[in-house]
Parts: structure tokens; sequence; C-alpha cells
């Protein structure tokens, strides 16, 4: 152990003569440990709540979208042969979209029509069949032997909100209808719903509605083209990567946009809500560093003696400066280790047993999302320390900076 090491521990484990010294230092130790233990739990939960939202938005929406810079996509059939070559892609759908209204025999409200190809589309909800779709079948209440009418599934809020349940029978009406000698006469279309979804997202919820993309070109009129390919990977965190890759691939008259540009509002927003929340939990820390800094200046003032003696048996003011910031740094790697233990157990207590709960009605969630990153444990930790031996640097000059002559003289 070197002379600087060993005195700094000294000081550390001693009773010093005023007590008070050693409260603060307790207190510093303290706040350190309760600092970095709520910045773990905090941004453990964030974390949590972010990546709880990226999945369910990914569930439905895709993690690629290919969509032509001018006219009507028509070649989409052999856009899909070009990505089958392209690894990394899991599967790969035209789509179209639309807003439309759904009316029943009491109700309207307005919805965003999807159309997917039933046979290969996925809604990405779990216990929803998008092959049911692809399965014309009477309505409930119609007379035997009438046409099978075309299928439509709809978000829970939507279905609530027109009232409906599986079984019956919904009109779509799109402004795309047809010229008469009466006017532009908007199209109406007859469906069943023959399933509900219920992603969480009340944007999808309420808004929603999926149907086979041939009825949808049919009801649109779009017999040969489509809005878009969505595309779905095997590792979204590639979306960057495999979209530059595809750019070359499908030439200058296509435009890609992945997940995170189509979402770039709204996990910017989580990515700036964490960090800010980080920024006022620091300050806890911070608290704890004047503390630091505070029981630091009272020992100088009180080991002026000690300091001088040192110094006239050959110790420079670098090894008395650094005998003040090992201690601060102690009392930092005490508080921090604390700390981060806490907040390790805290977050894993909250991950296995969920013991907050969240009123579901005004959540999308039940309980409280964990998420611990290690790299967000170590980020917070060297943060901690970083305070804490800033918070050493006046103290350790002011000792550094002690005239022996001038402290003995007085001591």
């Amino acid at each position: 152990m070197s002379f600087v090491t060993f005195v700094s521990g000294r000081y550390l484990r001693t009773r010093q003569k005023r007590a008070f010294i050693s409260l603060i230092t307790a207190l510093s130790i303290a706040g350190v440990t309760v600092g970095v233990m709520a910045l773990i739990v905090v941004i453990a939960v964030m974390a949590g709540f972010e990546t709880d939202l990226k999945s369910r938005i990914m569930g439905i929406r895709p993690h690629l979208v290919v969509t032509p810079k001018q006219g009507r996509f028509t070649d989409y059939d052999q856009v899909l042969k070009k990505l089958e070559s392209v690894g990394g892609i899991e599967r790969a759908s035209a789509y179209i979209t639309t807003q439309v209204v759904l009316r029943t025999s009491a109700r309207t409200a307005g919805a965003i029509l999807k159309g997917i190809h039933a046979a290969r589309g996925d809604i990405g909800i779990a216990g929803v069949d998008a092959g049911l779709l692809a399965r014309p079948s009477a309505a409930k209440d119609a007379p035997r032997g009438s046409k099978p009418l075309p299928g439509i599934i709809l978000g829970k809020e939507l279905a609530a909100n027109l009232g409906v349940i599986r079984g019956d029978t919904v009109y779509i009406i799109s402004p795309r209808g047809m010229l008469s000698p009466a006017g532009h006469i908007p199209a109406m279309v007859k469906f069943q719903v023959v399933d509900r979804f219920e992603s969480g997202m009340y944007e999808f919820d309420g808004t929603l509605s999926f149907v086979d993309l041939e009825q949808a070109q049919k009801m649109l009129r779009m017999p040969a083209s489509v809005s878009g390919i969505e595309i779905r990977l095997e590792d979204m965190d590639r979306a960057k990567k495999i979209s530059t890759a595809l750019a070359p691939i499908l030439g200058n008259g296509y435009t890609i946009e992945d997940w995170k540009q189509m979402n770039r509002n709204l996990f910017s927003a989580l990515r700036l809500e964490k960090t800010v929340m980080f920024i006022i939990l620091a300050l806890i820390v911070l608290v704890a560093a004047f503390n630091i800094a505070g029981s630091l200046v009272m020992m100088v003032m009180e080991k002026r003696k000690d300091i001088a003696i040192l110094k006239t048996m050959g110790a420079t003011a670098r090894s008395i400066s650094r005998i003040f910031v090992i201690k601060g740094l102690m009392i930092g790697l005490v508080g921090t280790a604390l700390g981060t233990s806490a907040g390790v157990v805290g977050c894993t207590l909250l991950k296995r047993y969920s013991f907050i709960q969240l009123p579901a009605d005004v959540y999308y969630i039940s309980a409280l999302p964990v998420n611990l990153k290690p790299s967000d444990v170590l980020l917070i930790a060297f943060s901690a320390l970083f305070i804490c031996v800033a918070a050493t640097i006046y103290p350790a000059r002011q000792a550094a900076g002690i005239d022996p002559v001038e402290a003995i003289r007085h001591g």
C-alpha cells in the first residue's frame, strides 16, 4: 500500500475529533447511495416503457416500407421478387392504406383501412389470424343462400365505438368512388366483422381496420397497384443497414423508410425524456458531492497540523492533494457500490414480482416494465464517481497549499 493510500484510509476510518465531520461523511455516502439507486431504478423503468412501447408499435407497423417516388406502385410483384434475394428479411408483402368511414345501422366512425395479403400477411398481434380475411362467409343475419361477404378485422375500441361484434356487418365508405350524371358517388361496400384485435395502443385500437388486399383493390379501384411494400426483418435493429443495402438493388425510383424514420418524433421524445430524467436525478448525487466537499474542507481545517508535519517529513504538495482526492473517491466508491447493488436488486424484484401495479384503464400496461441495461448501470456508476471526484478538487488544492511553518506556528 502506498503512502498516499494508507493516509487516506486512516483519515476515512479513524474517528475525527469533531463528530460532525463523521456525520457529514456518512450523509455523503448515504446521498450517493440514494442517488445512484434512484437513477438505476428510474432509468430501467423508462427503458422498460420504451422497449414495451416499441414492441407494441412494431408488432403492427413494419420495419421497412418501400414506396414509389412518383406515380402508382404497379410493379410491386417484381420488387417482391428482388427482395427475396436479400438476407435478413423475414417477410415482405404489398399493402394498401387509405382513410375511410365505417357505418352501421346506427353509428359511423372514421378509420384507417389497411389492405393486406391475407395468405402472407400478419397483423403482428397474438391471437389474431389474418387468414380469416381470405375466407368470406355469409353474415349471421343474412338469408340462406346469400352471397358470402368479405371479412374485416377491427380494433377493439373501433368495434366498441361502432357497437359491433364478430359476425356483424359494417359498410365501408370510401371517397374513391365513381362519377355519375348526379356527380361523384362514394364507393360503399358491405363487410362482415370476422375478428377484432387489441394492441394496447389506442392509436391503433381506435382507428385501424384490416381487409384482404384484393378486396381493397376492388373497392378503391386499384386493380393492379398498391400503396407500398412493408418488410419485416429478422432483427429490427439492422433496419438502417438493410435499408442502405436495398437502395442500389431497387434503384432510384423508390423511397425506403425504416421504423426509426417513421416514428422519429415518438422515439426522439422518449430519448429526450430519459436524458432529462437522468440530469434531474443526478442532482441528488450532486447534493451528496457538496457534502463530500464540505466534509473534506472541514477535515483540511482540522488536519492542518498533520499536513504540516507530513510536508516537513518530505511529502510533496501533490501527495497531500492526492490524499484528499482518494478519500473523496473512497466515499464515492462506497456510495456507488451500495447504490448500484440496491438499484439492481430493486429492479430485479420489480421485474420478477411486479408489486407496483398501474391502473389498466389509464395506462396501456398493468405493471411497471423494467429493462435493466448493463450500459446504463455503468454510465450511472461512472457519472457518480466523476461527480464525487470533482467535488474533491477544491479541498485537495486547499490542503496542498498549506504552509507548514504557519500551520505549526498557529497549530
